[in-house]
């Protein structure tokens, strides 16, 4: 039997663990990993963080060094767009019109920033970060110092403007919501944030909206809807993502806020698997899900992988059998001297119980329904993922008054569920050491924050 030809279109985060994990599952055939952009494939947490400001290099955003595509036999097409995918005949077809055969396909596009509309959204300084080149541009800005707009105070916006802060610049951030994350986190989790940012400095405008921004060539001003106008010297907008979904165009491929995928992340069209930010998979026990988070990324892609791999790998019947993806959703945020870890799902909640020291920054915040725990938050307190993640799973109720009492073990609030957690002693938080992507893999596995 000829070898088969297993194509990646998306030189991404996921693209990339894919590739590594076919070779490491032990495919041998043909795999090919195609991205729009010149870079090699990059992970994208600290473009708004560390390598913004200039605390890490690019060592630590690429997944791999340079050599270890050639060394695992992976074909990276870097600079190369996919025009058109047709499943009907196992093509892929690049620009230029090549046609790329396959047998299996994975799509891991990922999403774009969401672009605004608004009367002088053209003007010259106005930035958007998704990109390596973005975050490079934003960089060169931001070391010239001057006075930033922040549009958005979700995740991105509110990383962008601690690290502007750190960087020494003037930081406004608008938001219609009436404090940070509020959709992610809620009012009470929210503003604590918000405080962190003013305790920085940082000018939280928030319940309002912009209007327009203003300026002759570039950006001088921005007016917001309530009638105030910022004065500033570049604009930063965060106001979400959108998935890349349009190669599915004129196929039999579902889509539905990303590629929608089963349990095994594979499409409506047998041979075609989803990962990462585009993917809208059915997850075991939380339906229909859409994640942008790194920690997805990093997962994902290997999970298509191995069910990617059915009769592939002659000799290993464990491959013909696919595996559902299950993992509980988990992202990070490292803003100022504050960490946190999130574990779960929560878009819909009873009450938010917090345990430790709010005031100090040092405490876990859980997100309850019917007195089980949805997702759980640690800010600055390490080492409890695996314990939080195991809460969740067990879909337990606990008791709300030994959940918040910090001398109550969490293992003691579902024993039977956490007897394989791991503790480990803790080092202080200190960002600089969550920009390599091994590291990044290792704490993200033993549950861990160093």
């Amino acid at each position: 039997m000829s070898k088969q030809t297993f194509v990646i279109v998306g030189a991404s985060l996921a693209g990339a663990k894919a590739a590594e994990a076919l070779r490491e599952y032990g495919f041998d055939g043909r795999v090919v990993l195609v991205g729009s952009e010149p870079e090699r494939p990059y992970q994208r947490p600290p473009l708004s963080k560390d390598y913004l400001r200039g605390d890490a290099g690019l060592d630590k955003v690429y997944v791999h060094d340079e050599a270890f595509y050639d060394e695992h036999a992976i074909e990276l097409r870097a600079s190369t767009t996919v025009e058109r995918i047709e499943p009907a005949s196992g093509e892929v077809v690049l620009d230029g019109g090549e046609r790329l055969p396959y047998d299996r396909l994975l799509l891991t596009t990922g999403a774009q920033a969401r672009r605004l509309t608004l009367p002088g959204s053209q003007l010259e300084g106005i930035h958007y970060l998704r990109t390596l080149a973005e975050s490079d541009r934003l960089r060169e800005r931001l070391g010239r110092g001057g006075g930033l707009v922040v549009v958005g105070a979700g995740w991105i916006g509110s990383e962008v403007a601690a690290s502007a802060r750190q960087m020494g610049l003037d930081v406004t951030v608008i938001d219609p919501a009436p404090v940070p994350l509020e959709h992610v986190l809620g009012p009470e989790a929210g503003a604590i944030y918000r405080d962190v940012h003013t305790d920085h400095g940082v000018q939280m405008l928030l319940g309002t909206g912009v209007e327009s921004f203003e300026g002759s060539t570039a950006v001088e001003r921005v007016r917001t809807t309530d009638g105030r106008t910022i004065d500033c010297d570049l604009v930063v907008v965060g106001v979400g993502a959108t998935p890349r979904t349009e190669l599915a165009a004129g196929t039999d491929i579902v889509v539905d806020n990303g590629i929608v995928c089963d349990e095994f992340l594979q499409t409506a069209v047998e041979g075609v698997f989803a990962a990462g930010d585009v993917a809208n998979a059915r997850h075991p026990r939380l339906g229909q899900l859409r994640v942008e988070h790194w920690a997805n990324a990093l997962n994902q892609g290997p999970a298509a992988a191995r069910n990617m791999l059915g009769g592939a790998v002659p000799g290993d019947p464990v491959l013909d059998h696919p595996a559902a993806y299950d993992l509980v959703p988990y992202f990070y945020s490292d803003q100022y001297d504050v960490g946190m870890e999130y574990s779960g799902h929560a878009v819909d909640w009873d009450e938010v119980v917090f345990r430790g020291d709010v005031a100090g920054r040092e405490f876990i915040a859980f997100w309850l329904k019917d007195e089980r725990i949805l997702a759980g938050m640690n800010v600055n307190v390490w080492d409890v993922t695996d314990q939080i993640q195991a809460l969740i799973r067990s879909r337990l109720r606990v008791d709300r008054d030994r959940l918040a009492d910090a001398g109550t073990p969490l293992t003691e609030l579902a024993p039977d569920r956490q007897s394989r957690s791991t503790s480990k002693a803790r080092t202080p938080f200190d960002a600089s050491k969550r920009s390599s992507i091994k590291e990044l893999e290792a704490d993200l596995r033993r549950g861990s924050h160093v």
